[in-house]
């Protein structure tokens, strides 16, 4: 692993023009006590951040590509469904994570942009307590109520089935998913960009290497990809643990006066977080509801597109995770015109990347349907995703930068409303008249005209909220 990263870092140090030990950002921390985001130029930490960030994000998304690719060679739709239910329930499990791990994020930045790096590992080990206390729940309820909740989703038959094993085998295992999360939220905050960035990676290249083991080699299918899924969280959380303990002195010991001290302060920001984020899997489950009455072969098309989004939009799904520190130290530091250029430099940044991305999707939609076995209206639905859907995911990262500004800048509730209206009014209203109108690809298409919506309002708030919080802190 060490040899693999040594090799890329110049690789990257060139393509970006910038010094070789610009990924070092923890290596000036320790040697000036001075957070790294608060001088230079935005758009070169936001670039940075979201690189390395994408890098190990890739990674892990590209394994869930190939793991659905590798179901699909199955040749069997229901099976391919199975892997779009099972993600969609999963990842409300997921949201719980990221919620966390943007606690983690963005109280630690805060502490260490002004300096108080003690505290900051006080936040890690007190908000590391509080997700064991959330996520150990609410694997238990996976586990037990699997089949009650596929229900929920419309899932039938052999899809229902196949989801429902994948799950159990998941669940367990997410209390290490959790920890390899917010420790990584930790190390993003003191600007250790590659360190983070092995997480994520480190559960890709185990999911690479045991995808096959376990799916055709051991021929266990759809069990075989959550059994390496679950080795996957087991590595990457190890992996996040390490650093912390070599590097940032590691974790404070647990005191419950002190948990329940910082319980109000993190809590503050972690319901909103979690809300924020529990927002899309509710999104993604109230369009599985509309499309579960439709042959398997159309939410086969839709579980691919739950795999490809990803891999496509890797860099602004990065983006708003790399510039919520960054906003954080500034915040923290009183430098409101560079939060107000970072915000800027980013939207850039998402346009010119959707830009990028839309002519690659149209050139390659015949053959990644070829590739995933999409048949008949399974087919037509990527179709419709790669022309005419592509351009309009910037207003998605518009968004999600939004929701890192109001993360971190003391309003994450403004996030959570955002969010919750985005994956609700912006979802239901549009697939229900699109549906009515113009049957699947009203379904397809109405989605993502909410989302122009609420993207261009989400970005109108954010460049407010820095104007409001300028305001008060020279009040005081």
């Amino acid at each position: 692993m060490t040899e693999w990263q040594n090799a890329i870092g110049p690789i990257f140090d060139r393509i970006l023009l910038i010094p070789p030990n610009i990924f070092n950002f923890q290596d000036h921390i320790i040697a000036s006590q001075t957070a790294i985001f608060l001088t230079g130029s935005p758009m070169r930490h936001i670039t940075v951040m979201t690189l390395t960030a994408s890098i190990g994000l890739l990674t892990m998304f590209i394994v869930d590509f190939v793991d659905l690719l590798y179901i699909a060679q199955l040749g069997d739709s229901a099976l391919t469904a199975a892997m779009g239910f099972a993600a969609t329930i999963l990842f409300f499990g997921t949201a719980f994570n990221i919620g966390l791990m943007i606690a983690a994020s963005a109280l630690a930045s805060r502490k260490i942009g002004q300096g108080d790096v003690e505290y900051a590992r006080r936040y890690l080990t007190n908000i590391l307590v509080l997700s064991m206390m959330l996520i150990i729940p609410l694997a238990v309820i996976f586990f037990v109520f699997a089949p009650q909740i596929l229900d929920l989703a419309g899932a039938t038959g052999t899809a229902k089935e196949a989801a429902t094993g994948y799950i159990r085998i998941v669940a367990p295992f997410m209390p290490f998913s959790v920890t390899a999360m917010v420790c990584s939220g930790f190390l993003r905050a003191h600007g250790a960009a590659r360190r983070a960035m092995n997480v994520t990676l480190s559960m890709g290249i185990t999911n690479a290497i045991l995808d096959p083991i376990f799916i055709f080699g051991f021929g266990l299918g759809i069990d075989g990809a959550a059994i390496a899924t679950a080795c996957a969280a087991i590595v990457s959380s190890i992996l996040a643990v390490l650093p912390i303990i070599k590097y940032y002195s590691g974790f404070q010991s647990f005191k419950s006066v002190l948990f329940q001290e910082d319980l109000k302060p993190v809590m503050a920001i972690l319901l909103p977080a979690i809300m924020t984020n529990v927002a899309t899997p509710v999104g993604g489950f109230i369009s599985y509801r509309f499309i579960a009455s439709y042959p398997d072969d159309v939410i086969a098309g839709f579980a691919v597109l739950g795999r490809v989004v990803p891999v496509a939009f890797c860099l602004l799904f990065s983006l708003s995770g790399a510039v919520g520190p960054i906003i954080g130290q500034n915040f923290g530091a009183l430098k409101f015109d560079r939060i107000r250029l970072t915000i800027k430099q980013a939207m850039g940044f998402a346009l010119a990347y959707t830009l990028l991305v839309w002519p690659l999707l149209f050139l390659l939609q015949g053959p990644i349907s070829d590739l995933f076995n999409l048949q008949g209206e399974g087919r037509d639905v990527f179709w419709l995703f790669a022309v005419f859907l592509t351009p309009l995911f910037f207003f998605n990262g518009m968004l999600f930068i939004a929701n890192a500004a109001c993360n971190n800048l003391e309003r994450p509730a403004w996030s959570m409303i955002m969010n919750w209206l985005r994956n609700t009014l912006g979802i239901l209203p549009f697939l229900w008249i699109g549906g009515a109108l113009y049957g699947l690809p009203g379904i397809v298409i109405g989605p993502a005209i909410g989302g122009i919506l609420f993207g261009v309002i989400g970005y109108a708030i954010a460049r407010h909220l820095v104007t409001i919080q300028e305001a008060n802190h020279i009040k005081r």
